[in-house]
């Protein structure tokens, strides 16, 4: 997916949800963000600095991404979650950091000798997020982490991206398709559809007060109807 004419910036500590159809551009952005792609034009700047001028392994460890799907290096929870800690050179605490990051998250330190493959999906997303924490990073990338699980499921993950943006001044990029869990979790939210920036204003805002015919549409379910019916 081409991304045209894309202009914004994230505020710290913000929670910014990108909201738009499949194929919109969304993950492709996020993953320009966290440099598993780099743009043809134009450029990121992550804290004053360009994001093509620093190391990828250091500016992913500021940049934590959990994926759509839970995605595993072999081998248990435990090695997992301390695989970035362990990448950059860190040798002691490793035990600790990872009790701490599934307590973070809500789960047992009983499941760190356990194999990622033999939790619930539910609990396999929180592992993904566990490993993201445990880098200490000043973002997190969150790739419709939701999508996977069902209504409760979703609604804890959401309760717990909210409280550990708070409590650890996360930086947090959503995206979703989810027009109620846009409104849920977004402090401001970016509408983006064939690559383009429609609309960026306060969530609240963009549902109720809709600048763009467009975002209007979109934003009461019209959007896909108009568009493929």
């Amino acid at each position: 997916m081409v991304l045209r004419d894309l202009t914004f910036q994230v505020e710290d500590a913000e929670v910014f949800t990108i909201l738009g159809p499949s194929g919109a551009g969304k993950s492709t952005l996020l993953r320009l963000v966290n440099r598993l792609e780099d743009p043809s034009q134009g450029h990121i700047m992550l804290d004053g600095h360009l994001a093509s001028s620093i190391d990828v392994i250091a500016l992913r460890r500021d940049v934590g991404m959990v994926f759509q799907l839970p995605a595993f290096f072999p081998g248990t929870v435990r090695e997992n979650v301390i695989y970035g800690p362990k990448l950059h050179g860190t040798k002691t605490g490793l035990d600790g950091l990872a009790e701490t990051c599934l307590a973070a998250v809500g789960l047992s330190p009983d499941l760190l000798g356990r194999r990622t493959q033999d939790l619930s999906v539910g609990q396999q997303q929180r592992v993904c997020l566990a490993r993201a924490l445990a880098n200490g990073p000043a973002i997190l990338l969150l790739d419709e982490p939701t999508s996977a699980l069902d209504l409760s499921a979703t609604l804890a993950m959401e309760r717990l991206i909210a409280r550990l943006a708070v409590e650890r001044r996360l930086t947090v990029l959503f995206v979703s398709h989810d027009l109620e869990q846009v409104r849920r979790v977004g402090q401001r939210t970016m509408l983006l559809i064939d690559g383009h920036m429609v609309e960026l204003s306060e969530t609240e805002a963009l549902f109720t007060q809709p600048q763009s015919d467009l975002t209007r549409r979109f934003c009461a379910g019209l959007w896909k109807e108009e568009k493929h019916g």
